[in-house]
C-alpha cells in the first residue's frame, strides 16, 4: 500500500504508529546501505535510552524509552564512522529526550565521526542550534555534519507536499560519499507497516501545521478518496 502522501506522512509521527515507523524505516534505510557499502563498511544498530515523565489527564507515570541508531564501521576497525540518527517526538519535546539525543550526538563527534539527523518530526523544538536565514521554509530535513567539519552543516530539506530528499552520506574522508534515497526507505517502510489500512485519515493529524498546508492535506485526501 502506498502512502497518499508525496513525501512523509504526518499521521505518522504520533502514537500508536510512531515506534513502529521508527523501526521499519531503520531497517529499510540499513538494507539500501548493505549493497552500496559494499566490502569496506558493515552497518549495525545501536540503542539509547532515557526516562521521561508522561502526564495524562490527572495522572504522571515514567517511562523508559529505546531509540534505535545506526552506526556504520569499516569492516577492519571498531571506531564508528558515521552515526544515523533518526529523530523521535520525544527528543523535540521532552528535556529528557533532547538530552538523550544531544548527548548520543556529542559522543559522536568527540569519537571523530560523521553524524546524519533524520528530523521528520512537525511538533516540538528542533534539536540543532544553527542560523537558518538564508534558507528556504521546510517541513523535513536532513543535516549531515562531517567529522572534518564539525560546526558546518549540509541541509537536505523537504515539504509537506513534496517527497524526503535524497543526500550524501559521508565516509572515511578518503571515500567517496553514498547517495541515500530517503523517500525511497520510507515507502518500503510504510508498506511494510501497512499503515494505510490503520490510519484514520478521516480526521486531521494531531501535529502543528499552518492553515495552507491543512487545506493541501485535506484536498490531497480527498483525491485518494480517503475524506468525503
Amino acid at each position: 500500500m502506498v502512502s497518499p502522501f508525496p513525501g512523509m506522512d504526518p499521521y505518522l509521527e504520533t502514537a500508536p504508529f510512531w515506534g513502529e515507523l521508527h523501526r521499519l524505516l531503520m531497517a529499510a534505510l540499513q538494507e539500501s546501505l548493505s549493497a552500496a557499502l559494499a566490502d569496506r563498511y558493515r552497518t549495525r544498530t545501536n540503542t539509547r535510552q532515557y526516562g521521561t515523565r508522561v502526564v495524562l489527564f490527572t495522572s504522571v507515570t515514567h517511562e523508559t524509552r529505546t531509540e534505535p541508531v545506526i552506526e556504520i564501521h569499516t569492516r577492519t576497525d571498531p571506531r564508528t564512522v558515521t552515526i544515523i540518527d533518526i529523530v523521535s517526538p520525544g527528543n523535540k519535546t521532552s528535556a529528557e529526550g533532547r538530552a538523550a539525543y544531544l548527548a548520543t550526538r556529542l559522543a559522536g563527534l568527540r569519537g571523530g565521526a560523521n553524524l546524519v539527523e533524520v528530523d521528520l518530526i512537525l511538533d516540538g523544538k528542533p534539536t540543532l542550534d544553527y542560523d537558518r536565514s538564508g534558507l528556504p521554509d521546510w517541513n523535513y530535513a536532513v543535516t549531515v555534519t562531517r567529522a572534518g567539519a564539525p560546526d558546518r552543516h549540509e541541509i537536505y530539506t523537504a515539504t509537506l507536499n513534496r517527497p524526503l530528499p535524497k543526500f550524501r552520506l559521508p565516509l572515511l574522508a578518503d571515500h567517496r560519499d553514498v547517495l541515500v534515497d530517503l523517500q525511497a526507505a520510507f515507502t518500503k517502510a510504510y508498506e511494510a507497516g501497512g499503515f494505510e489500512s490503520r490510519v484514520d485519515y478521516k480526521v486531521d493529524p494531531a501535529v502543528p501545521l499552518t492553515d495552507s498546508d491543512r487545506e493541501w492535506l485535506r484536498d490531497l485526501l480527498k483525491q485518494h478518496s480517503l475524506r468525503s
